[in-house]
C-alpha cells in the first residue's frame, strides 16, 4: 500500500523525488522505497519529516503512520453488530436524523428520522452507505453531489483500511466494489483519504425533494470503531420545515424496530 497522495503528482507543486528526500532529510533511495509502501520500520522522525516535507493534512499524516504502525491481531477488535440499549436510547432522543455504522459503512442503529432520511438504504436487510453509493442505481439521484459521495466514500474506506489492514470484512467490501463498480475503482485509484467530521450534504428524497443538511460525526463512546451521524438544519429554514415533513411522515407510515438491537444487547 503506497503513501497517502503520493506519486508522480506530488502535494508540493514542482518539487521532485530528490528534493522532497532533501527536505525530509533522507536519501532519494530511501524514500523511494517510502513512496513505494516500504514504510513499516521508519522513524517517527523520519515520517514526521516526509509529512511536513509534502505538507500532508492530519488526515494523511494519521495515514501515513497507520500504514507504518498496523494494527497487531492481538489489538484488533471485533466489529460490533448491535449497539447497547443506552445508545439506542440516546439515538431516540434526538430530533434530528441520526445513524451509527461502522468502519465498513454498514448502518448498525438509527432513530426514527435516521432510518425516513435513509429509506432507500433500508430495503436491504444490512443497509451499508459504501454498497448503496457505489452499486444501486438509485444512488446518482438520491445524492445531490453522487460524484462527490463517491470519492469522499472511498477515501473514508482508504482511511479505515490504513487504520485496520487485517480487517476481513473492510478487505471483503473493497474487494466487492472493486469487481463490481467501475466508478469506485476510478475513486480509489486516486489514493485520497478523508474523514468525516462536520459538512453539509445534500439529498434528493422521495419524499420531500431536494433537502441539504449540516452533518457532524462523533465516535460512540464506548464503541471502538463505531460512528455516530448527525444531521441538523437551521431553524426556520427550508431545510428545517422539510425534517418536520419528514418527522410527519417517519411517524405515519414507519415503526422504529429494536427488536435485533435488544436481542444482541451487551
Amino acid at each position: 500500500m503506497s503513501l497517502p497522495d503520493f506519486g508522480d503528482e506530488r502535494r508540493v507543486p514542482g518539487l521532485r523525488r530528490e528534493e522532497v528526500a532533501q527536505l525530509a532529510g533522507v536519501s532519494t533511495d530511501y524514500y523511494t522505497r517510502l513512496e513505494r509502501g516500504n514504510v513499516q520500520g521508519a522513524s517517527d522522525s523520519v515520517l514526521n519529516a516526509v509529512a511536513r516535507a509534502l505538507r500532508l493534512t492530519d488526515i494523511e499524516r494519521e495515514h501515513l503512520f497507520s500504514l507504518a504502525r498496523p494494527v497487531s491481531p492481538r489489538e484488533r477488535q471485533a466489529p460490533a453488530r448491535t449497539v447497547r440499549p443506552s445508545l439506542q436510547r440516546m439515538l431516540d432522543s434526538f430530533t434530528t436524523p441520526a445513524v451509527i455504522y461502522d468502519v465498513t459503512q454498514e448502518i448498525i442503529a438509527s432513530n426514527l428520522l435516521g432510518r425516513a432520511l435513509f429509506a432507500p438504504h433500508f430495503e436491504s436487510d444490512r443497509p451499508n452507505m459504501a454498497r448503496f453509493i457505489f452499486l444501486d442505481s438509485r444512488a446518482p439521484e438520491f445524492y445531490l453531489d453522487w460524484p462527490m459521495a463517491c470519492c469522499m466514500t472511498a477515501a473514508t474506506l482508504r482511511l479505515e483500511v490504513g487504520r485496520d489492514p487485517l480487517n476481513e470484512e473492510l478487505t471483503a467490501l473493497i474487494g466487492e466494489l472493486s469487481t463490481r463498480s467501475p466508478q469506485f475503482r476510478r475513486d480509489w485509484a486516486d489514493n485520497d483519504v478523508h474523514e468525516h467530521r462536520t459538512g453539509t450534504k445534500g439529498y434528493r428524497h422521495p419524499i420531500v425533494g431536494e433537502i441539504e443538511l449540516q452533518f457532524d460525526n462523533l465516535e460512540a463512546p464506548g464503541e471502538p470503531g463505531l460512528q455516530i451521524l448527525t444531521y441538523t438544519a437551521e431553524p426556520g429554514s427550508a431545510a428545517a420545515e422539510k425534517l418536520v415533513v419528514l418527522a410527519s411522515w417517519a411517524a405515519a407510515g414507519q415503526e422504529p424496530d429494536h427488536s435485533d438491537n435488544d436481542a444482541g444487547s451487551r
